[in-house]
């Protein structure tokens, strides 16, 4: 039983399927990153950041009133799902089904969490410099 609790922030990790690292490619982790903007997913939920890893995302958001968490998580994924496979020219499951949720208490400090978040290229020795990583973003910046 997940519960969606409105108005909370949540710290969301979705695998790709086989934890396969479809997101090497530069053109498929443009598209995906694209509707990781696309504020028309969210409705009335936000995204506060997200980074895009090789072979899984990190999401920090903001439920709305209405829309449960599945709801607004499986938005996200049947539309990066649906423009990653064209860029790949591939078909099938981009996501595993399952996702990772936590959510973040009122002490919690939103921007440390973020901070982290877009850290993990840096931590997994993709890059020297958060700058020199295309793929995160933050409302902070």
């Amino acid at each position: 039983g997940r519960v969606s609790l409105s108005n909370t922030a949540y710290l969301i990790t979705a695998t790709s399927e086989n934890r396969e690292p479809l997101f090497t490619h530069f053109p498929a982790a443009c598209s995906a990153a694209r509707c990781f903007e696309d504020a028309t997913l969210f409705r009335e939920s936000r995204m506060l950041a997200w980074v895009l890893m090789p072979d899984h995302v990190h999401w920090l958001l903001q439920l709305g009133e209405t829309d449960s968490l599945g709801e607004v998580i499986g938005r996200l994924k049947f539309a990066s799902s649906r423009h990653t496979n064209r860029a790949l020219n591939r078909t099938g499951p981009l996501w595993s089904k399952a996702f990772h949720d936590h959510a973040l208490r009122e002490e919690e400090d939103l921007q440390a969490v973020a901070r982290y978040i877009v850290a993990n290229p840096l931590r997994a020795g993709l890059i020297k410099r958060i700058e020199d990583y295309p793929f995160w973003n933050a409302i902070w910046l």
